[in-house]
């Protein structure tokens, strides 16, 4: 069967530095900061007191209180992000084959803050007064089914749980079951909230956060003071289309979805391979698979963590991919801005790519102040600035050895 094109119809987006995927954005092309204090919790005794939350978020505004109350709060930040993005998209289910569109949306741990209410309740009301609702709450698949049920998608649904790459793994997935003649719309992304006790706890024990206390020097991708990676929240989505069924019904077109790669470095539970050798064969993948040369690629939406082994890494994998001209294209990580959303992550950073390749600009890497000799490529440091841009990557690198690219074309209409 002969491959078939996808594009991106829809977007939606709920992050720390906006609520709606315009809004966000905008704030990624100004520079914004969504790193703050933590408030979701009393961080008294704790050593990280920042993390990027999302901020102003009415959630009975967006969704039926009664049931707002029976879902994890990644659920209902994915859900937000996702009509936003079905709106967005102007489809129509009554005109649409409903077992030809589905959904793939990646949380990579759930419902953590509501395992730790159930828990402290369990343990002090006993384990019989456990919500009825609890098991629907905190497994990382609900917020996939619960879109489905929403707009009414009877086509694949499935929760991606890849760690941090699962958002891109999501997209990924989803653009490869509508190009091999799978489905016609897939919705697709991932959201995470784990801004809790037990999450912030949990990866401060393994020295994976910044302990900063300067919001302006804790996510600091690239930079050589950079300490570890701020713990973000909320959610991205993206709705793919078959090109040809966009075109009938006259969709606006952010950007085409031209590759993908996926793999596993199968080294270690959580650092990466020496040399990124397994991010640098995952872009390779999704160069081949788009049959792009790598020379025709602008901009790259890192991994960029700030952590001190991930950013060394992925900048060694880039140059191992595009050899010279890695030191000509551009190089950017928006987690400078939003954090870290481990699961949300590439979805959230999808949302981004498309949206730099419709408005050709490249967001900054803010906050960037001290080189480093083992990062030395251009990371759009502190100030974005518009730009040619034809084909974009966007990277995502998960625990567990997990890489996904994607691979993104300017839609030139």
């Amino acid at each position: 069967m002969e491959k078939r094109r996808v594009v991106i119809t829809g977007l939606g987006a709920v992050t720390p530095i906006g609520n709606t995927a315009a809004d966000s954005w905008a704030a990624a092309k100004a520079g914004k900061c969504g790193i703050a204090p933590i408030t979701r919790f009393d961080t008294e005794g704790f050593k990280v007191k920042l993390a990027a939350e999302v901020k102003d978020l009415v959630v009975e505004d967006h969704l039926d209180k009664r049931e707002a109350k029976k879902m994890a709060r990644f659920t209902q930040l994915a859900l937000i992000a996702a009509a936003e993005a079905f709106a967005d998209s102007g489809l129509d289910m009554a005109k649409e084959d409903a077992d030809q569109c589905g959904v793939i949306l990646s949380s990579g741990i759930g419902g953590l803050d509501v395992i730790e209410s159930e828990t402290r309740k369990a343990l002090t009301k006993g384990f019989d007064r456990i919500s009825p609702f609890f098991i629907p709450m905190v497994i990382p698949n609900m917020a996939a089914g619960r879109a489905a049920i929403q707009f009414g998608l009877k086509g694949l649904c499935s929760c991606v749980v890849t760690a941090c790459a699962g958002g891109s793994n999501a997209v990924g997935d989803a653009f490869r079951h509508i190009r091999d003649g799978y489905g016609t719309v897939m919705l697709c992304g991932g959201a995470e909230s784990c801004i809790t006790p037990l999450g912030i706890g949990g990866f401060s024990s393994m020295k994976a956060l910044s302990t900063a206390q300067d919001p302006a020097r804790a996510s600091i991708p690239f930079d050589g003071e950079r300490s570890g990676f701020v713990m973000g929240e909320g959610g991205g989505v993206l709705v793919l289309e078959e090109l040809e069924h966009a075109l009938a019904r006259g969709a606006h077109i952010y950007a085409e979805v031209a590759g993908y790669g996926a793999n596993c470095d199968a080294y270690h539970i959580t650092a990466p391979a020496p040399q990124g050798a397994g991010g640098a064969a995952c872009m390779k993948q999704a160069l081949a698979d788009a049959g792009v040369a790598p020379d025709a690629v602008d901009y790259i939406n890192a991994h960029g963590t700030s952590t001190h082994m991930n950013d060394a890494c992925e900048t060694a994998a880039i140059k191992t991919v595009f050899g010279p001209h890695a030191n000509e294209l551009a190089v950017s990580s928006t987690k400078s801005m939003t954090g870290h959303l481990l699961g949300g992550a590439g979805g959230v950073e999808a949302v981004f790519t498309a949206l730099a390749l419709r408005d050709q600009y490249l967001p900054a890497t803010i906050n960037y102040r001290t080189a480093d000799p083992e990062c030395d490529l251009d990371y759009v440091p502190n100030q974005g600035r518009p730009a040619p841009i034809r084909y974009a990557l966007s990277n995502s690198l998960g625990f567990g050895g997990h890489n996904a690219c994607l691979l993104f074309k300017h839609w030139e209409g």
